[in-house]
């Protein structure tokens, strides 16, 4: 019976990977998190609350109550990071902070007690990498200057990605993982109107509900790899356990190379997708696609990438995992997830 550590239990990945733990597994699930919005339902399951252990709190504040859990624990996935480009741009040193500094005593404390670290790498430590496809052990890792501090999120990254392979040189058994572009409700919130403020996919979907212009950045043509959320989940429950020591130092991209389209394709597929449903067919026809420039949106520090694609060889051979959902079923089961909301993201605009 495992113990498993997440820190960031709220967020996006931290609460579809409880969910998952606790319906499929008899584990034991310890998270910290400084909000419970995302797991309620979680926490008031009565099946779950001999094994659910959540503590509200910050990894900056509370680190005696992480150091215990680490050294009380099997399997440690600290998943709290800021991940979106405004604030990459607008916000530097706040990325900085949180993403190594704050990261960076959880990851000595995992080596220190001898812990299966799962960390939450990502697929922009590739940067501008000009491979077909990202590949973990031979792509070259390409930021750009110093005055685009889009690439301090990158940087700090895989930075931090560099920390742990010395740690697991030095004995620490641990497993980085980079998510490619993963979609599915709950990512953001699609309550938050203002643009830049959170991923693709949700600040779209709030423009459709709302009926608002989406915006196209530089002119949509940007390239990502979409990955069903619960397909990352497959791969991170067989990381997690690690069967005979397969994922032990290892890195795996965890994406999936069919679902490549561009941003503006996205558009269109989602715009196309509202009409079928009665609850966002009214917002979608008042939606026109408008574009907009890099600086304008974001700021005059970003920097894009035009195309990102996952090798994942070795985390299908390894792990006996692949994606298998399309890119049309993603985006139907968050157009499913989010109908009963609807009223109230459209009041953002009273």
């Amino acid at each position: 019976m495992k113990k498993v550590l997440i820190l960031g239990v709220n967020g996006f990945i931290g609460h579809h990977l409880s969910k998952r733990i606790l319906e499929t597994t008899d584990w034991h699930l310890y998270g910290m998190d400084m909000s419970t919005d995302r797991i309620t339902d979680i926490l008031e399951n009565e099946a779950y609350k001999s094994r659910m252990h959540f503590f509200e709190g910050d990894i900056t504040i509370n680190k005696e109550w992480v150091e215990y859990h680490v050294k009380k624990c099997d399997v440690i996935l600290p998943l709290v990071a800021i991940a979106t480009p405004s604030t990459y741009v607008k916000q530097p040193l706040r990325v900085f902070e949180l993403d190594f500094e704050a990261n960076l005593p959880i990851v000595r404390s995992a080596a220190k007690y001898g812990k299966h670290l799962v960390f939450p790498s990502t697929s922009e430590v590739y940067g501008m990498c000009h491979d077909e496809e990202f590949d973990p052990e031979n792509s070259e890792l390409i930021c750009g200057p110093i005055n685009k501090p889009r690439w301090i999120y990158s940087n700090a990254k895989q930075l931090m990605d560099r920390v742990i392979w010395g740690y697991g040189m030095e004995g620490l058994n641990f497993t980085l993982f980079r998510p490619f572009n993963w979609i599915g409700a709950g990512l953001d919130s699609i309550h938050t109107p203002k643009e830049g403020s959170s991923r693709v996919v949700t600040q779209f979907f709030g423009h459709i509900v709302r009926g608002e212009n989406i915006s196209l950045v530089d002119g949509g043509n940007q390239k990502r790899a979409f990955t069903d959320i619960d397909d990352g989940i497959d791969a991170l429950m067989k990381i997690i356990e690690n069967k005979n020591g397969a994922a032990t130092g290892k890195i795996y991209n965890i994406g999936n190379p069919t679902n490549n389209y561009s941003i503006r394709d996205l558009a269109g597929m989602m715009l196309k997708l509202a009409e079928e449903y009665p609850e966002y067919a009214t917002g979608a026809k008042q939606v026109k696609i408008v574009e907009t420039t890099s600086g304008a949106y974001y700021g005059a520090g970003y920097q894009d990438v035009q195309n990102r694609v996952p090798k994942i060889t070795n985390t299908c051979d390894e792990l006996g995992w692949k994606p298998s959902t399309t890119m049309a079923d993603a985006l139907r089961k968050i157009f499913d997830a989010y109908r009963s909301q609807v009223a109230a993201a459209q009041a953002l605009m009273d």
